[in-house]
């Protein structure tokens, strides 16, 4: 399993505009071979401020599955207009303790 850890800022005054499309976008991704779950959390400190946690069965799934795929520029078209700046994505694999 890997997680697929993005912090995201939007742009001010469009939260709530965000958090639509973000309802909207998530049926997107939750159809995408390999995609376990997400979740998104709003930071309580930065106003704008976001986490997006998703799990997913192989980092290929990400990387080649869904951001090469026509759902992945249906799922930019709604979302993607809403970072400033563009969010850097990050993927961890978890540590056997």
């Amino acid at each position: 399993m890997i997680l697929e850890a993005v912090m995201l800022q939007v742009r001010e005054g469009l939260e709530e505009e965000y958090e639509e499309a973000f309802r909207q976008a998530s049926g997107i991704i939750s159809s995408m071979r390999g995609y376990l779950s997400h979740e998104l959390q709003r930071c309580l400190e930065v106003k704008g401020k976001y986490l997006l946690l998703v799990k997913w069965d192989t980092l290929e799934d990400h990387t080649i599955g869904f951001r090469g795929s026509a759902e992945y520029q249906e799922w930019k078209l709604l979302l993607h207009r809403f970072y400033d700046p563009f969010p850097t994505v990050e993927h961890f694999s978890k540590v056997e303790l």
